[in-house]
């Protein structure tokens, strides 16, 4: 897979597929990588829908307004609520999949694949077209959905990094001014 820095810079956002499908042996390697991610007291909260049956594809596609690809494959990755933490941190399920997903993007740039992550979570539209969509329990919740396939599209590698986004040791010269009892309470933007 070579440097994995390398990797992750390489990692691209495709939105073009060739009809080619992806090999099962391949789908199984992505779900493999998925599945190595850390997650919060090894809960393992994550549950993986792969869809390939194209009939199933277009009503999944049907919904996602902003995830309409050619995709030969998705892969729907879910929270199961049921193996994820109680509150107040049930919704760590959220970091533990979404480092799953991540994992699978990063395999797949590996596998010379392209990807593009759907994002479904928070939005209630959403989250509700693909539990129909893919016959979800209630105790499973779909976080995203991951197109992957053959590119039919390159896209060179890049950074993002961004100087004015880094801040050392500390955010602000002095604390906020805000009471010790609302330290807690929902960050101002």
């Amino acid at each position: 897979m070579g440097d994995i820095v390398e990797q992750i810079m390489a990692r691209r956002s495709i939105r073009k597929y060739t009809e080619e499908p992806v090999a099962r042996e391949d789908v199984r390697r992505l779900l493999e990588a998925a599945m190595a991610a850390p997650s919060a007291s090894n809960r393992k909260p994550w549950e993986f829908i792969v869809v390939d049956d194209p009939d199933v594809l277009a009503r999944l596609r049907r919904g996602l307004v902003l995830g309409r690809y050619n995709a030969p494959l998705a892969i729907a990755v879910c929270g199961n609520m049921r193996r994820a933490h109680p509150p107040p941190a049930r919704d760590f399920w959220i970091e533990d999949c979404s480092a799953a997903a991540q994992n699978i993007l990063l395999a797949a740039t590996g596998m010379d694949l392209g990807s593009v992550w759907i994002g479904v979570h928070p939005v209630g539209p959403l989250i509700a077209h693909v539990r129909r969509a893919l016959h979800l329990p209630g105790h499973i919740r779909p976080l995203g959905v991951l197109y992957i396939g053959h590119p039919a599209q390159r896209k060179p590698p890049r950074t993002q990094y961004d100087e004015r986004r880094v801040r050392w040791q500390v955010y602000a010269a002095q604390p906020p001014k805000r009471p010790w009892w609302k330290w807690w309470a929902k960050e101002d933007e």
